[in-house]
């Protein structure tokens, strides 16, 4: 059973620059939550409340979101906003989350060995702290339960375009039953000619703690960064590795374009977002469409 969850925090957001200046992207919300909730949320309705966070200078405030603040409750309990003081102090009480601290930005490998004393022997959960996926079933429940079939480490997949290979790390490996692929290898960014599948890795893994001893191993890039990818690399050639294309729609908030995709299709499911978003949507295709037709706008007549 796995019992405890790592989620780094630590990264820079630099695709979501000047916004991610001063807000974490973790913080950004995604409808009336900031993205890190919807993770951490995840790993609790997986059966994890034992988390630990990776993070960095500039990122208090997702200490100080998962933290009790009294005033606030005061003031809301003062006036008799009954259902936001019950939810702040259910995100309070969410998990047991502890906190350490990546003092220079070198990697996520880098980051995923800071948590080494914390997990000791244990196999864990990994879930990158600016993804969310939206399933009926909790990603990292779906890793969990592979795992518990399968043993070793897993890997959540995500099949995407295949002129698109290249923006992600890709697996090599052979199907086994169900959506589980027994994995030989895995590429970083391929090229469209070169590429062994277009299986991406999804954010979620689930790691033996033999992934702190390949970390160690790994030579950091020219940018002096230590790359998960590269750790899994080894890892794979020296214990059986799986990988299981999850069921659910990814969402990586760090990108522009997905932000907005998460916010209109997670509001779009909102009991009471959905219906008005929905109308609005339709109104605003049928007028974008109207604009777009040349015929439908009358011509100019002077007076």
């Amino acid at each position: 059973m796995i019992k405890k969850a790592v989620i780094p925090v630590a990264g820079f957001g630099t695709r979501f620059l000047p916004a991610s200046k001063v807000i974490p992207k973790e913080m950004f919300p995604v409808l009336d939550k900031p993205t890190i909730q919807y993770v951490v949320e995840e790993a609790v309705a997986s059966g994890i409340c034992d988390i630990l966070m990776i993070i960095s200078r500039g990122k208090r405030s997702v200490e100080e979101h998962f933290d009790r603040n009294p005033e606030l409750e005061t003031l809301l309990e003062r006036k008799g906003q009954q259902t936001e003081l019950e939810e702040i102090r259910r995100i309070s009480s969410l998990a047991n989350i502890e906190f350490v601290w990546q003092k220079e930005m070198k990697g996520l490998g880098d980051a995923v060995k800071l948590a080494r004393n914390h997990i000791g022997e244990e196999p864990f959960a990994l879930l990158l702290g600016d993804t969310i996926i939206q399933s009926s079933v909790p990603a990292t429940r779906q890793l969990m339960d592979s795992q518990a079939r399968h043993g070793g480490s897993v890997i959540g997949l995500e099949a995407v375009p295949q002129d698109k290979v290249s923006r992600y790390g890709i697996i090599k490996g052979s199907k086994l039953d169900g959506e589980v692929y027994l994995l030989d290898d895995l590429v970083e960014k391929p090229s469209v000619d070169s590429t062994p599948s277009n299986l991406a890795i999804a954010g979620r893994y689930v790691l033996t703690a033999e992934i702190f001893s390949c970390l160690e191993r790994v030579t950091p890039d020219r940018q002096g960064e230590t790359q998960l990818t590269d750790a899994l690399r080894i890892l794979v050639r020296q214990t059986p590795m799986h990988g299981v294309l999850l069921e659910g729609r990814r969402h990586d908030i760090g990108n522009k374009l997905d932000f907005l995709k998460a916010n209109l299709l997670l509001g779009l499911k909102h009991p009471e977002l959905g219906k008005p978003l929905r109308i609005f949507l339709q109104e605003l295709m049928a007028e974008t469409e109207e604009l777009a037709n040349p015929h439908a706008i009358p011509p100019y007549t002077a007076l």
